[in-house]
C-alpha cells in the first residue's frame, strides 16, 4: 500500500475523521475535517474505511456464474429472506468465493453509501476503495482477535468470522470467540479509556483461554487496521452502481459522453423493468398466500390447493344453493380482497350461517384486525370485532360480517 492515504470515516457527525499516509517516512495518524484529509492526500490513492457497524457481512449460496455482474444480479434474491429491509434500498458487494457455492457478501444501505460518497466528494476526495473497518481486524489462525473501541467490541475468530457487539456485551462477544474450535487464545486491542472501563470483565475471562494478551492502543485503531492492507479477503464496497467511473469508461474515451448516456439509459430501463418484476413477484406471492389461507379455511381437510379457484367455485356454488339467504360467495370475495391488503393475518376458522360469516383470526396486533373490519365496511359489509385476546407473537380475535351497511 505504498504511496496511499488510509482514511477512516467517523461513526457520528460529531466525530472527526482520521487518516494515515502509508509509505511516508515518519507519518503518524492525524484527525480533523475531510477537507484537511484531502489536502494531505497529495495525489495518493485514498483507501476509505467506513464503520463496520453499518455493514452486514454474510455469505450467500449462489449457483456458478461466469461474471460478477451475474452474481450481483442474483445475490439480492438469495439473501432476501434473511434481510428485514427492502432489498431495493440495499447495496450488495461481492467478495472472493470461498467454496463451490459460498460467496462472501457485504450489505449496506444505499442511503449510507450515498452519504459517505457525498461527504468525500464534497471535500474533493475520490476513493480508490471502500472497506468496512471491521474486515481489516488482524486475522490469526489459532487465536481470536478483538478490538475494544469506544462503545463497541469487534471480534474476529480464527475461522475468519467477524462479530460486532456493544462494549457492554464484551463477555458474550468473547464467549462467541471461544466457540470457534480453532481458538486457543485471545489477543485484545484496546485504548486506555476502554481498558480502564472493561479490564475487570476481561480478566474474569482470562482462565477460559489458553493465552490472553492485551495490546494497548496509543489512540485511534487506524494504524492497526492499516497494517492489514492490501487485504485480498476484504470486500470493496465500490461495486455495481458505485464502481469508479473510470473503470466503466475504459476504452471509450472518444465516445465517452455518448456511451455514458447510452449506459445510463439502458441501466434506467433495466432497473425499472427489474423493479416492476420484483413488485409483481411479491404481489403474486402475497396473493397466492391469501388464496391458500382462504382455501384451507373454507375447505378443512383439503391439503392440496391446486386449481383452488375452480374447486372453491364449485364448493361455493353448492353452499350458495343450499344456504338460506345466500351471500356466501360474495362474503368470501370481499374477504379475499380485504385480506390481500392486510399483512400478517392468519385465518383459523370460518363459518357461514343465515347470511352471517364468523371468522377467527390471528394478527400481529388488534390494529391489524381493525384495519380488516374497516376495509370490509368500506366494501359495503357490516363487520365488527367480536372479541379477542393477546397471544404469543400477536393477537387472536373474531370478526362477524354480513352484507349491508
Amino acid at each position: 500500500m505504498a504511496d496511499s492515504l488510509v482514511l477512516r470515516l467517523p461513526e457520528g457527525a460529531l466525530q472527526q475523521a482520521t487518516w494515515l499516509a502509508v509509505g511516508a517516512a515518519g507519518a503518524s495518524p492525524e484527525s480533523g475535517p475531510l477537507s484537511l484529509a484531502a489536502a494531505r492526500a497529495g495525489g495518493r490513492a485514498v483507501i476509505v474505511l467506513v464503520p463496520g457497524a453499518d455493514v452486514l457481512l454474510t455469505q450467500a449460496q449462489l449457483p456458478p456464474a461466469r461474471s460478477s455482474v451475474k452474481l450481483q444480479q442474483l445475490v439480492p434474491y438469495a439473501l432476501e429472506e434473511q434481510l428485514a429491509e427492502d432489498i431495493d434500498t440495499l447495496h450488495f458487494a461481492i467478495g472472493r468465493r470461498s467454496g463451490a457455492a459460498r460467496t462472501p457478501v457485504a450489505v449496506v444501505a444505499r442511503k449510507r453509501m450515498d452519504e459517505w460518497l457525498a461527504a468525500l466528494r464534497a471535500a474533493g476526495i475520490e476513493p480508490a476503495a471502500l472497506y468496512a473497518d471491521s474486515q481489516l481486524l488482524p486475522h490469526n489462525p489459532t487465536q481470536a482477535v478483538a478490538l475494544l473501541e469506544r462503545e463497541a467490541v469487534t471480534v474476529r475468530t480464527p475461522s475468519g468470522e467477524i462479530v460486532m457487539l456493544a462494549a457492554d456485551a464484551l463477555g458474550e462477544a468473547l464467549e462467541l470467540a471461544r466457540a470457534d474450535e480453532a481458538t486457543r487464545g485471545l489477543i485484545l486491542y484496546a485504548g486506555a479509556a476502554e481498558w480502564q472501563r472493561h479490564a475487570a470483565a476481561v480478566e474474569a475471562l482470562r482462565e477460559r483461554f489458553e493465552a490472553l494478551k492485551v495490546q494497548r492502543l496509543p489512540g485511534d485503531a487506524l494504524e492497526l487496521l492499516a497494517r492489514a492492507l492490501p487485504a485480498p479477503e476484504a470486500i470493496n464496497l465500490l461495486q455495481g452502481p458505485y464502481a469508479p467511473s473510470r473503470a466503466l469508461l475504459s476504452g471509450w474515451r472518444a465516445w465517452r459522453w455518448a456511451a455514458g448516456l447510452l449506459v445510463a439509459l439502458v441501466a434506467v430501463h433495466l432497473l425499472g423493468q427489474g423493479a416492476e418484476l420484483l413488485v409483481l413477484h411479491r404481489r403474486e406471492r402475497a396473493l397466492d398466500g391469501a388464496i391458500a389461507q382462504v382455501f384451507h379455511a373454507a375447505m378443512p381437510g383439503e391439503q392440496d390447493a391446486t386449481e383452488a379457484r375452480r374447486r372453491m367455485a364449485q364448493r361455493l356454488a353448492e353452499v350458495r344453493a343450499a344456504a338460506a339467504g345466500g351471500g356466501f360467495l360474495d362474503a368470501l370475495g370481499a374477504l379475499a380482497q380485504a385480506r390481500a391488503g392486510a399483512e400478517g393475518l392468519q385465518m383459523k376458522s370460518l363459518s357461514f350461517q343465515n347470511g352471517t360469516v364468523t371468522l377467527s383470526l390471528t394478527a400481529p396486533s388488534v390494529e391489524a384486525l381493525n384495519r380488516l373490519t374497516q376495509s370490509l365496511t368500506r366494501a359495503g359489509w357490516q363487520a365488527r370485532l367480536t372479541g379477542g385476546s393477546a397471544v404469543k407473537g400477536g393477537f387472536e380475535g373474531g370478526i362477524r360480517m354480513r352484507h349491508g351497511s
